[in-house]
């Protein structure tokens, strides 16, 4: 991190104060049990926009019986909040950067509480969808801010790692317990419930924030003017990039809506750059992405968020359809991503502590793509085959997205941390897209476009295995590439807390 940052004071020249008690602006807390109020308020309100990434796709079964819809119908239940969330982070970030960083998060966990409660009133699949959207827009206004202001909380750069570190396996962790969450109430209570849950939990979120986390000054903002044009044009880039994806199979990959909307987002994305390039206050300033840390960081994100989503969306449909288990059932049988996600952390920080980020990384792209490989032989296996898969997977996803996540936020000037969390944010959500995507697509190409309810036949189920057995082979070659690429422009730190200085990132060391 930077070394010149005007708000917060050296932990010696913090007073003591109450555990919990907010800090005066320009100061910060001395040690993570005196700052657990905010603590566990942020980990809440990153807990409950990550979980909810995952929460429904345990449900879409029960969702498409219920409300009706077909293989791209569902898709969109949760591609619809992937797709507005990570259209609207970096712009989400850029605001709070200028605005304050508390008062953006609270205004994200109220509309976040309140739109869930509208779940009552749904009644057809493209109503939830809607929902689904917007309910990605508010919690755009919610996770890169959560990261960010952990650095807030910390003048100490070691307390600082220890908390993002903390954010991370939070957020990770409700990635993955959306299902196992999602599959016990499912066994209870109607459908609707997973959403409505979300109401409580952000109220006792947005209380923890109010009364736990300090006000920004104004020296930690920007006061650069609201790159509007920028986030226009980001938005749409994103937007339109990630339904060309889904647009391909539902209208044909050769019909004029997806082509339209395919040369809509390089155009865009055409723009974007021009923009951000000419702009005297650029939303997203591009020469960032000179440091290897920044762009190799980005990179690997997407590539570990296509593999996470592919595998949960896969295996949901796997495990309730070509199974017959129940969603309770479904849910249980992700507890080896969830295990691993949690225990994995010793592994990760031998790795870099003994090899460096550089090869640590690069060591945890070959095992997220070698537990994909292995996905492709078991799913025509049994459990315990899938299991061993997911255990591969998961320690590699999390070597890459810790290292990852830790350095890319860490690689920002102390004025822009939002926009930071927020680009590594994007990242993961246009990879968590297009894994949704490439699946769904898939599956309709492979196996067939609607998923016929109650017991499959036998000569389905072998199909649908098969296609598994390709996607899955297509998945750890990608996503190999993709996160091996990122991995080799990153630093050669041997410790998690090193991170190179602005001054230094632009310039990238080998």
């Amino acid at each position: 991190m930077s070394s010149n940052s005007t708000t917060t004071t050296s932990p010696s020249s913090t007073p003591d104060r109450a555990p919990g008690a907010a800090p005066t602006p320009g100061r910060t807390y001395r040690s993570l049990g005196a700052a657990w109020i905010p603590l566990a308020a942020l980990c809440l309100a990153f807990f409950v926009e990550m979980v909810d990434n995952t929460l429904l796709s345990i449900a879409l079964p029960t969702i498409g019986r219920d409300l009706g819809g077909d293989t791209t119908g569902l898709q969109w239940v949760t591609g619809a909040y992937s797709l507005t969330f990570g259209g609207l982070l970096l712009t989400a970030g850029s605001i709070a950067d200028r605005f304050g960083r508390r008062r953006v998060l609270q205004v994200g966990l109220a509309v976040f509480g309140l739109v869930s409660l509208a779940v009552l009133a749904v009644s057809s699949l493209s109503e939830l969808i809607a929902m689904r959207a917007v309910l990605g827009m508010a919690a755009a206004a919610m996770a890169p801010i959560t990261n960010s202001l952990v650095f807030r909380l910390f003048d100490d750069e070691k307390l600082r790692m220890r908390a993002i570190t903390l954010m991370m396996v939070v957020g990770m962790s409700g990635f993955v317990l959306g299902p196992l969450l999602g599959g016990t109430m499912l066994a209870h209570l109607p459908w609707q419930w997973l959403l409505l849950v979300n109401a409580p939990i952000a109220l006792i979120a947005a209380l923890g924030v109010h009364f736990g986390v300090p006000a920004d000054t104004r020296e930690g903002l920007t006061h650069d003017r609201l790159d509007l044009p920028g986030a226009v044009l980001s938005i749409l880039t994103i937007g339109l990039a990630c339904y060309a994806l889904t647009s391909g199979v539902q209208f044909g990959w050769t019909s004029p809506l997806t082509l339209g909307v395919t040369a809509g987002a390089v155009a865009s994305l055409a723009l974007f750059i021009l923009r951000e390039r000419r702009a005297a206050s650029p939303m997203l300033d591009l020469t960032l992405f000179r440091s290897g840390t920044v762009r190799g960081a980005s990179i690997a994100q997407i590539g570990t968020s296509i593999a996470m989503a592919g595998v949960m969306f896969a295996l949901i449909l796997h495990f309730q359809y070509a199974w017959g288990w129940s969603p309770m059932q479904a849910g249980l049988a992700n507890l080896p991503l969830i295990l691993t996600m949690i225990f994995a952390t010793p592994v990760t920080e031998w790795l870099v502590h003994r090899f460096g980020h550089r090869i640590a990384c690069l060591i945890g792209a070959l095992l997220l793509a070698a537990g994909l490989g292995t996905m492709a032989w078991a799913v025509e296996q049994n459990y315990l085959a899938i299991a061993v898969a997911m255990v591969i997977m998961t320690v590699g996803l999390r070597t890459v997205m810790t290292i990852c996540a830790v350095a890319l936020v860490g690689a920002m000037p102390e004025n822009r941390t939002s926009m930071g969390a927020a680009l590594n944010d994007t990242a993961q959500e246009v990879g968590t897209s297009i894994g949704t995507a490439f699946v769904g697509t898939m599956i309709a190409v492979l196996v067939t476009a609607v998923l016929p309810g109650g017991t499959w036949q036998p000569e389905l189920v072998a199909t649908f295995f098969r296609g598994e057995q390709v996607l899955f082979t297509i998945l750890a070659i990608a996503v190999g590439l993709i996160a091996g690429i990122g991995a080799l422009t990153l630093t050669s730190s041997h410790d998690t807390d090193e991170h190179p200085a602005p001054a230094d990132a632009a310039v990238d060391a080998s």
